[in-house]
């Protein structure tokens, strides 16, 4: 049947008993299927990971600076990772960088979410950021 209309036969569902069959055109339906993948991808949002470092004693201007490209980054709905590097004879106040991290938590406030808490990990510390969720 499937020749003399010039489709193909398509095992649907080889597990059932007995296994299901249809007859189709098979390059339209991988032509098909490739166009739903496709519809599927552009909805995708993809999440990047931003970074933003800073120093210790670092300057209140300073600080802002980067506050605000924080902002900036949340808003375009990416992750940002905040780290505070420690040069030097720095690494024995880990409280400086503690300090400095939970302010810039604090002044992000509701316009985004700790997703990984402080953590530190050799010369330098750092948290993670999320974009918050959207409410509908």
């Amino acid at each position: 049947m499937a020749l003399s209309s010039n489709l193909d036969l398509v095992e649907v569902s080889p597990k059932a008993k007995p296994p299901v069959c249809r007859l189709m055109d098979y390059g339209k339906f991988k032509y098909q299927q490739s166009k739903r993948s496709h519809v599927a991808k552009q909805n995708q949002k993809v999440v990047h990971l931003k970074e933003v470092k800073m120093k210790p004693k670092i300057e209140e201007h300073d600080f802002q600076f980067k506050l605000r490209n924080a902002l900036r980054f949340l808003e375009d709905g990416d992750k940002v990772k905040v780290g505070v590097r420690f040069m030097g004879r720095q690494i024995a106040h880990k409280d400086l960088g503690v300090e400095l991290l939970e302010k810039f938590q604090a002044e992000i406030g509701e316009d985004g979410s700790v997703e990984q808490p402080i953590r530190s990990e050799g010369r330098s510390m750092h948290m993670i950021i999320a974009p918050p969720k959207k409410r509908k």
